[in-house]
């Protein structure tokens, strides 16, 4: 799948996929809307001590970057798990800026997330530890993993990719999702919160990043 790096509004860098006309990030700002949808919406908000996440779509691992550095800063035991069909390449990850814009640690810490092995669990740091999986998410069994606290839903659009957004996804989410744990995506479709409250979610829109209006937020309660 051919990727074009480009830039978006707050001077972070994406991915972009002119097959599918989609890009990895909002085009208003990657490191923006990942701030604000995953870790202010999703990861701040829960109150588990100890969260674990499950991200569905690794790209670029800019969400991954962000929370480890959270875990880290707010000293909060951190279990990061994340589905990816499609790792990005190593001359891609080189010409990633969100380390750079955020501190030398941030740096450090961006290289260290891409070089850690997939299908196996790393400590990254004392509060952070990562499990990559190369797997495609339809095709996923979820009986192996933990019951989870946050989901990162960060799949490709509903109508880029709708095979990830239907109900049956939804229902094996909610199956491993614990009491209170949230799934927050930038999605804020009709059509999409009305699954997740088929599954059994309740689900809310909240005012969304820079250059969307809204976004979904769903907890089982």
């Amino acid at each position: 799948m051919q990727r074009q790096i480009i830039n978006t509004e707050d001077g972070s860098k994406t991915l972009f996929i002119p097959e599918m006309d989609e890009q990895y990030h909002s085009l208003n700002g990657a490191l923006t809307e990942s701030e604000y949808v995953y870790l202010d919406k999703g990861y701040r908000h829960n109150k588990s001590t100890e969260p674990v996440i499950l991200e569905i779509g690794f790209g670029t691992g800019l969400n991954a970057l962000l929370t480890a550095l959270e875990a880290e800063n707010r000293k909060r035991k951190t279990t990061y798990i994340s589905l990816e069909k499609y790792p990005i390449e190593p001359s891609e990850i080189e010409q990633l800026n969100y380390g750079s814009l955020i501190s030398k640690q941030a740096e450090e810490l961006f290289s260290t997330l891409h070089s850690s092995e997939w299908n196996q669990k790393t400590n990254i740091s004392s509060y952070f530890d990562l499990l990559k999986l190369q797997t495609d998410l339809t095709q996923f069994s979820f009986d192996n993993l933990p019951t989870v606290d946050v989901i990162y839903f960060d799949a490709f659009g509903p109508d880029k990719q709708p095979e990830m957004w239907n109900e049956d996804i939804f229902r094996k989410l909610f199956s491993i999702s614990n009491s209170n744990a949230n799934l927050v995506t930038y999605s804020a479709k009709g059509e999409i919160r009305r699954r997740m409250e088929r599954s059994g979610y309740i689900s809310e829109r909240l005012p969304g990043p820079p250059g969307k209006r809204q976004m979904l937020r769903a907890t089982r309660q």
